[in-house]
């Protein structure tokens, strides 16, 4: 997000706090500057601060696996799912709550997840 980036620039790092808030630490006169910016987009933020920790649990959760699935609250709607494909990607799904097979879409991410015997290049 380039608000994050354009503040992290000018010396304020922004994050998630244990509790889920937007912490911001840096010099008080550039988080001063920063402030009004940052409450007007507190919204916004506060959903990239969640998506990259929910990237950082998936990719944790990798260990030796090819694949992992994160999802942090299965009775929300809709269902945030996280998964990560070891070397291929990162990325979020959100499902409708109605329509949540937690067992299928495992299913479903093992059946089109790259194998072992399979090799991945990146075309640059």
């Amino acid at each position: 997000m380039e608000i994050i980036d354009a503040a992290f620039f000018d010396g304020v790092q922004i994050s998630l706090s244990e509790d889920g808030k937007v912490l911001c630490t840096g010099e008080k006169s550039a988080i001063a500057e920063w402030t009004p910016i940052l409450r007007e987009h507190k919204a916004e933020i506060l959903s990239e601060l969640q998506r990259k920790n929910r990237h950082s649990k998936a990719l944790a959760l990798l260990g030796g696996k090819q694949y992992a699935v994160l999802v942090e609250d299965a009775k929300t709607n809709p269902v945030i799912c996280t998964v990560a494909i070891r070397g291929l990607a990162t990325f979020d799904m959100a499902i409708p709550l109605r329509f949540y097979d937690g067992m299928a879409l495992l299913e479903l991410v093992e059946k089109h997840s790259v194998g072992a015997d399979t090799e991945v290049n990146n075309i640059k």
